[in-house]
């Protein structure tokens, strides 16, 4: 939504969120998880210049969830995008996406979430309330993960 003014507000919302997010996981890369913290991030593996093996982009043709807790490493972040090592079926795998891949990244530990739609000019991302119900679909690697009720930013905007 670009306004009279001509700030595209929903473009600069979207790169504030994904700034937060590279915030938070360059903190990760340089200190490491504190207390129990851990993220979903769920990614569009279609995107360009998401790098994953052909074997897992077989098997996850459109999206990905990857869960960052207790096995990963090589954690590194770039300023338009990351790199990490995690285990998808036993087997160790590098993933460099953009931050523009993202679709949601969660911190359950926190109850905090965004979730961002496909880049275009007048999308903006939603935040997320994480709840501790169950969900039905658990991420690839995880254990367990609550329920999230998507609040739109709509619902804040002034009529």
């Amino acid at each position: 939504m670009t306004g009279a003014d001509g700030f595209d507000y929903g473009r600069l919302m979207q790169r504030a969120l994904r700034g937060l997010m590279a915030e938070v996981l360059g903190r990760v890369a340089e200190e490491g998880l504190p207390g129990e913290h851990h993220f979903y991030i769920n990614l569009d593996t279609t995107h360009p210049g998401v790098d994953m093996p052909d074997w897992l982009r077989e098997r996850h043709p459109e999206e990905l969830t990857m869960v960052i807790q207790h096995e990963y490493s090589d954690l590194a972040v770039m300023a338009d995008r990351f790199s990490i090592r995690l285990s998808f079926s036993n087997r160790p795998v590098t993933l460099v996406v953009p931050f523009d891949a993202v679709r949601t990244f969660v911190d359950p530990s926190m109850e905090f979430g965004l979730k961002f739609e496909a880049h275009e000019p007048d999308d903006e991302p939603e935040v997320m309330a994480i709840t501790e119900e169950a969900v039905d679909e658990e991420p690839a690697g995880s254990e367990s993960q609550g329920s999230a009720e998507v609040v739109s930013l709509d619902t804040f905007r002034k009529s």
